[in-house]
């Protein structure tokens, strides 16, 4: 089963609240303007009068999209109608093993992305894609990372306007953010506004499942969750604790990192599965782990499944 990123959201306060959810603008090649899309958005009954929880949840998988914009972007208006996603892989560091990462775009005899191959151009930790010839004054379209909910639903989560025949680096970033307020999605929103005194859900750090509380003073509490093999075999998720630098359930590893040629042991950690991306929690040595280096992966004393770390904050890595 694919690896999922769930955020659960209560109302504590004392009436309904909108809340909306949306990602961090990922890092594009050259000077574009980068445009956010709402991703969710949901109204909420207080918790101790309805007992109702909000739950958005997305596949932790990097996708690569295009749409023909309608109208330039503005703030509140749709960015247009998503055309064509391609599910892609990031740029490993430079002699690393060669991922898919690139994608290109058409536009006759209608919008597409081509599936992705592997090219030495983008920048690591980025995905490409390849822009044809087309003429802007008659019509542009944006492009980006774009985000897959688990019912399936796909958008643009960010984006730029694209140039004819150009190349469009993207180097995503996975973390999000719930505000107050209502944006569908889809629609153009104020990045820097809306972040403002939102909460943060970082799955950089290889949290997976979020509990957001809206408190009744309008602040935040947010709950870091990992999921884990615990010690008696069953799966379960462990609270990181923003007090604490550890798990506060312990856990047996489970997960071997090995160097790219799969000889030698990098570090031991926990791991829910091994379907990419892989989350690695509570790693043994996370010095030997490098981002954006290439590692063999798997349960403990094999099989292991080629990958690179794309993420790594404390003892917690991610590989795609």
């Amino acid at each position: 089963m694919a690896t999922t990123i769930t955020i659960n959201v209560t109302n504590n306060s004392t009436s309904l609240q909108n809340f909306y959810f949306f990602q961090q603008p990922a890092q594009y090649s050259g000077g574009q303007q980068v445009y956010t899309n709402s991703l969710y958005t949901q109204a909420l009954l207080p918790f101790k009068t309805s007992g109702a929880v909000l739950s958005f949840t997305m596949m932790l998988q990097y996708y690569a999209g295009v749409q023909q914009q309608v109208v330039p972007p503005a703030v509140g208006q749709p960015s247009g109608q998503l055309a064509a996603i391609q599910a892609i892989n990031l740029t490993p560091a430079a002699g690393g093993t060669q991922t898919n990462n690139t994608t290109t775009m058409q536009v006759q005899p209608s919008l597409g992305l081509s599936p992705p191959v592997s090219t030495v151009g983008p920048q690591t930790g980025s995905f490409r894609i390849v822009t044809p010839t087309f003429n802007p004054v008659l019509t542009n379209y944006n492009a980006g990372s774009a985000v897959q909910s688990l019912t399936g639903a796909i958008t643009l989560s960010n984006f730029v306007t694209v140039q004819p025949t150009s190349n469009l680096d993207c180097q995503p970033v996975i973390l999000f953010y719930v505000q107050t307020g209502s944006f569908t999605p889809g629609t153009v929103m104020n990045f820097t506004s809306s972040s403002i005194n939102a909460a943060i859900c970082d799955a950089t750090q290889g949290f997976t499942t979020f509990n957001v509380s809206y408190n009744v003073d309008g602040t935040w509490t947010v709950q870091n969750m990992v999921k884990a093999r615990l010690a008696n075999g069953e799966e379960g998720l462990i609270e990181h604790s923003s007090k604490s630098s550890g798990l506060i359930v312990p856990v047996q590893p489970n997960a071997d990192v090995m160097n790219e040629a799969g000889t030698g042991l990098r570090s031991t950690g926990y791991a829910a599965n091994f379907n990419k991306p892989i989350t690695v929690a509570n790693l043994s040595a996370p010095g030997n782990v490098s981002q954006f280096s290439e590692y063999q992966v798997g349960p403990t004393g094999g099989p292991y499944q080629g990958v690179m770390c794309t993420n790594i904050a404390g003892n917690t890595a991610t590989f795609s």
